[in-house]
Order: structure tokens, then C-alpha cells, then sequence
């Protein structure tokens, strides 16, 4: 069995934070290999910080799994990189079903554990029992507000975050009732008094406005069928100010650009068709940048790699990635050719700057205001477009998920953290999204070599703009095809 190598950056000096590159950029050197340079000692009054004591020590850790890996027999790595499904399923269940006083901390956001735990299973193909389903149903319709939203609980106030969960839950569950249980008039209303002078919304009543109130509300409006130029306006100038000079998105104006913002704000510019007003170019190296040499990404510069960010930071590049796609162009970041010139690195990254045009119309196909057909977002992927590799290390990050953050039921953040739901649903997320990312249908099986370990690793395919299985956004939007 032949199992991709860790790609990573070579080592210079022991003092230095190391950091992923795109595909363009990177030379290749072993895993086993990896161990910092004593040749260039730091002057005797240098002191590490403790951000760099701790990616040293993560490095160890991540490191000797790796090293284990390489040292055993190919079948036993083949167990090793195998998607321990029926562990995941059980652990998944057990929660629905029932979850411990230690969770009462997470009382007001109850819809969300909902959203984690059933999308998982969406994506390991599972469906749950019809009572869990009526159970399900019943529970997040009492967290709907009687003037529209869902709260975080039944008879707490609606916010926009559990409003995405709950709608995003219900059409996992997929059926008439559990679709029928939304009433779209009153979330529209609720969303339209979430709209906050700034062109971005309001979490909840008096709440905070940041990128992501603008992402849950426009892809709930998406969903539903709902969305329109009232909500559209000014959401784009928004978060445009959120672009920060890294590249990435922060949560709002003046902030660090931060993965799950920059993920909810990249989406949110696709879905409102305005994703080529932002620089592209710069994001889309902030981005490749954030894979750390463990093969995770990190959610800020200078930071941690954390299993969640496969999804947010991951995703994000999933979504470029297919925009290029889409219209035909390339960029250097997405070949293989790692004796690619600096010639030619720049050349292919004046060419991302030269698409904004077709970006353009490449999202006004992705989705159209209410009241107007369109089977799914789906990038207009429908069709077939060119194939191009990930923008990142694909296989080093599914390397990551199975080897760093999977365990006996569910996935962690990182070597030495617990498991819990959140990062079983956003590792399983990061997995899919990766495994497709190479796909040139929407919804074509990938190639066996797009998927690392066995081929039944393979997860269900999703829409990466709002993270739920594809087959049942599709249901949705079928079921909420006619306006209001």
C-alpha cells in the first residue's frame, strides 16, 4: 500500500514557526524526517514564547503518531487510516439520545448540538430511527420563536446562529414534517429585523453584528427560498471592510482575520453574488498558509493546527478552488508541480486577479434571488469543468483527521484533547469537503486516489456553502422551490 508522505516546509532554524504552503509553492520532505536544525543556535539570551513551546510540543506529538505510522506494517496502516464508522455512529447516537449534566453549560445551544450530531451521521450515510426523527423535530420546533427564529433553547430569545443550526438540522432530517415545521413568513421576519444599518445583521436583538450574523442569515435565506435584495443590501460592503490586510476575513472591522469568519464571509459573498469584489489573490494565499506542517490548518496566523478548521479553512479553499474551476482558470497553488518557477508563480497569480469578471458570473449562477429557479447551490456544477488539484495538501489533512483527530467514536481537536460533537461534525466536514475537492461533477464519486486509506472512507458529498448533505439541501430547495 502506498501512502502519501507528509509534505512540509524544510526546517532552517528551531525557533521559527512553521507554516504550510499551496501546492506551487512547497518542497517535499518526509515525515520522518522532520526534526528542527541545532546547526544555528538562538543567541543565549533568546527565550522561546510559549506560543512556541506549545507548537514544538504539538509537533512531538503529531510527529511520533506519524512516525509510528511509517515504522508498521502496510496493513496495518491501512487499519490505522480507516474511517472507524460504527464507533463514530454509536458515539454519534448516544448523544442524541442522551447527553450528561456536564453539557448543561451548553444549554443555549441545544440546536446546534442537533446540527452536529445529525449532520455526522448524514455524512457517514446513517439516518437516525423514526423515534429519535419525531424526537428531533419535536424538540427544535419548541425553539422556535412564535415571531420568528429559533432560540437556543424552547422559550429563549431567537438568534441568528441557532437559526442557522435549527434550519440546517431540520433539513438533514429531511420529510415533509420536519420541513413543514419551518415557517418561513416569520423567520423572513425575523431576519429583516436583524438587519442592521452597517448592511450586516445583528445576532440577536441588541446583539453583536459580525461576519457571521451576515453568513447564518443569508444561508438560512438561501435555503428557504427566501432571500432577497432587502436582505442582500449592503452585506457585501460589509464585509469587504472585514477583508483584513493578510488577506483573510475578520469577525468585523479591524479585527484578525480568523478561519470560521472568513469561511462564513467568503460564502456569504458567493451566495449574494459579489464574491469578486473581494481580493482573491490575497485570501487565497492567507489561506494555503494556514496548513500547518502537521497537515491541519490553523484557524489564525500563528496559532494552533485544531481538526475544525479542516472544515473552515479547508472548506474555504474548496469553495476558490471550485470558482476557478468553474471558469475555466487555473492558479499555482492548484498544480502539482513542485519545480514550478517563481516566474510562473507569479504569472498564474496575475491571472487569479484577472477573473473577477467570470468569478462574476460564475457566482450569479451559483444562486438567484427568490422567486426564481434554481435546483441547488451548487457553483453551477452541474456541468463539467476543468479538474484541478486542491489548493492545499489534501492528502496531508485527511492524513491529519484520521491519524491525529480521529479516535475510538468521534474526532478531537488535536492529540491530547477530548473528543466532543463539535469537532466529530467539522472534521467529518473538512473530510468530505476534501474528498470531492478533486471532483469535476458536483456530485461524481471521486477517484480512489482523492480519498487517503480505503475507499470506504468515503463520506456523502455536501454543498460547501451552507455544510449539509447534498442530496437533502436538494430535497429542501425542491420543497421550498415557490416564494411566500
Amino acid at each position: 500500500m502506498n501512502v502519501p508522505s507528509l509534505l512540509v516546509n524544510d526546517i532552517s532554524d528551531s525557533w521559527y514557526l512553521m507554516l504550510g504552503h499551496g501546492e506551487g509553492h512547497k518542497r517535499s520532505v518526509s515525515v520522518t524526517g522532520m526534526e528542527p536544525s541545532s546547526s544555528s543556535p538562538p543567541p543565549a539570551e533568546w527565550k522561546p514564547t510559549v506560543s512556541q513551546e506549545e507548537q514544538w510540543a504539538l509537533e512531538r506529538q503529531v510527529f511520533h503518531i506519524y512516525q509510528l505510522f511509517c515504522n508498521i506494517p502496510p496493513n496495518s496502516q491501512a487499519v490505522m487510516l480507516e474511517l472507524q464508522r460504527e464507533n463514530h455512529i454509536d458515539y454519534l447516537m448516544k448523544g442524541l439520545r442522551h447527553l450528561g449534566p456536564s453539557f448543561s453549560v451548553l444549554d443555549a445551544n441545544r440546536p446546534w448540538i442537533c446540527y452536529w450530531i445529525l449532520h455526522s451521521i448524514a455524512l457517514l450515510g446513517e439516518s437516525v430511527d423514526d423515534a429519535l426523527e419525531h424526537n428531533a423535530i419535536d424538540f427544535i420546533s419548541r425553539c422556535q420563536d412564535q415571531h420568528g427564529g429559533y432560540g437556543g433553547g424552547p422559550g429563549q430569545m431567537p438568534h441568528l446562529a441557532t437559526t442557522y443550526a435549527a434550519v440546517n438540522s431540520l433539513i438533514t432530517l429531511g420529510g415533509h414534517r420536519s420541513l413543514g415545521s419551518i415557517n418561513r413568513g416569520k423567520i423572513y421576519s425575523f431576519l429583516r429585523r436583524m438587519k442592521h444599518a452597517s448592511g450586516g445583521f445583528s445576532m440577536h436583538d441588541g446583539g453583536e453584528v459580525d461576519v457571521r450574523a451576515c453568513y447564518t442569515a443569508i444561508s438560512v435565506a438561501c435555503a428557504l427560498n427566501i432571500l432577497d435584495e432587502e436582505l442582500v443590501q449592503g452585506v457585501g460592503d460589509y464585509i469587504l471592510s472585514c477583508q483584513t490586510y493578510e488577506g483573510g476575513i475578520a469577525g468585523e472591522p479591524g479585527s484578525e482575520a480568523h478561519g470560521g469568519y472568513t469561511f462564513c464571509g467568503l460564502a456569504t459573498m458567493i451566495l449574494v453574488n459579489e464574491v469578486n469584489r473581494l481580493d482573491l489573490a490575497s485570501l487565497t494565499d492567507w489561506l494555503v498558509f494556514r496548513q500547518g506542517v502537521e497537515g491541519g490548518f490553523q484557524g489564525r496566523t500563528n496559532k494552533l493546527v485544531d481538526g475544525c478548521y479542516s472544515f473552515w479553512q479547508g472548506g474555504a479553499a474548496v469553495l476558490i478552488q471550485k470558482l476557478h474551476a468553474a471558469t475555466g482558470e487555473g492558479h499555482s497553488s492548484m498544480r502539482s508541480n513542485e519545480s514550478c518557477t517563481s516566474s510562473e508563480i507569479s504569472d498564474d497569480e496575475e491571472s487569479l486577479e484577472g477573473t473577477s469578471s467570470g468569478m462574476a458570473e460564475t457566482s450569479r449562477d451559483v444562486e438567484e434571488v427568490a422567486g426564481q429557479e434554481n435546483s441547488s447551490i451548487r457553483f453551477n456544477l452541474s456541468q463539467r469543468h476543468i479538474a484541478a488539484e486542491p489548493l492545499f495538501q489534501s492528502h496531508a489533512l485527511q492524513q491529519y483527521i484520521l491519524l491525529c483527530s480521529q479516535v475510538e467514536g468521534g474526532f478531537r481537536d488535536k492529540p491530547g484533547k477530548n473528543r466532543d460533537h463539535y469537532h466529530t461534525c467539522y472534521c467529518l466536514s473538512g473530510l468530505a469537503a476534501v474528498q470531492y475537492s478533486w471532483s469535476r461533477d458536483a456530485d461524481s464519486p471521486p477517484l480512489p486516489h482523492s480519498v487517503l486509506g480505503p475507499y470506504s472512507n468515503l463520506l456523502e458529498p455536501i454543498n460547501p456553502l451552507c455544510n449539509i448533505v447534498l442530496e437533502q439541501y436538494d430535497e429542501a430547495r425542491q420543497f421550498f422551490n415557490n416564494p411566500m
